[in-house]
């Protein structure tokens, strides 16, 4: 390899893995990496997923981010945003999201952090759609910064999208559609797939040890059985990320660290 792989797109390829056999349903990755993520899970393992062009149609291979110059969409078929909200209910959409905060149930904030709901310290961008995305289709997470801010060590600061906390749920409530796919941080990736929907550690990005990811979260982390390191890039997967990030805006989402660079060499 001439060039050695990024951690920002060592993390796209292991958010690809979100959407591997996931089958003909609508994939959403949002921000840089996550969209990246999406698009090359279509253009390797997973070409039955359905992926629009971020405005109002369905295309038939994913459309590279950034400034477009000539570059014209293969449309196939008409997705304006109605139609997208029939995906969120019917359960056929897969989104990847970058919550700030997430707690051990999976619960996550996008809302406030800090004071009080009425008076918070900061208010970010509101609930948003997460409350019915979260409860009606499969979530995966990613987080470029990995660390006890965002993994808290008790409950979230504001319930934005629902978990698997028993508390939160009312008799009769029906969970589900309440499901959840990987995290993928600057660290590891990890899963829910521990007892009662606990978080496993379920790969370590090179020069990352297990205490590493533990110290930076603030509550207990599970070992999958099959824990290994995270795999780096293949040729083909850097050419397929490099065609739809001609602009490298996957750099500004992930900084770089030197164990990934090192290990790649």
């Amino acid at each position: 390899m001439t060039e050695q792989p990024t951690l920002a797109e060592l993390m796209i390829v292991a958010a690809s893995e979100a959407w591997r056999d996931n089958g003909e349903i609508f994939a959403s990755g949002i921000g840089a990496i996550p969209r990246l993520g999406a698009s090359l899970a279509k253009l390797t393992h997973s070409p039955e997923l359905l992926m629009t062009d971020s405005e109002a149609y369905l295309v038939s291979e994913p459309v590279p981010i950034g400034p477009r110059g000539d570059y014209q969409p293969a449309y196939e078929g008409y997705m304006p945003f109605e139609r997208v909200f029939e995906c969120v209910w019917f359960g056929a959409r897969h989104a990847m999201i970058g919550p700030t905060q997430i707690d051990r149930w999976g619960q996550t904030n996008l809302s406030v952090v800090g004071g009080t709901y009425e008076q918070p310290k900061a208010a970010i961008l509101g609930v948003r759609g997460l409350p019915g995305n979260s409860i009606n289709h499969r979530n995966s997470f990613f987080v470029p910064n990995h660390g006890p801010r965002v993994f808290v060590e008790g409950e979230v600061d504001m319930v934005s999208g629902v978990g698997h906390k028993p508390e939160r749920w009312g008799e009769g409530m029906k969970r589900d559609y309440a499901t959840f796919g990987l995290i993928v941080t600057n660290l590891c990736v990890m899963d829910f797939e521990g007892p009662d929907h606990a978080i496993r550690v379920r790969s370590l990005h090179p020069g990352v040890s297990f205490d590493d990811v533990q110290a930076a979260t603030g509550f207990p982390l599970l070992k999958a059985d099959d824990l290994h390191e995270t795999p780096l890039p293949t040729a083909e997967q850097l050419a397929v990320i490099q065609r739809m990030d001609p602009h490298n805006l996957r750099a500004r989402q992930v900084k770089d660290n030197p164990p990934a660079r090192r290990e790649a060499a």
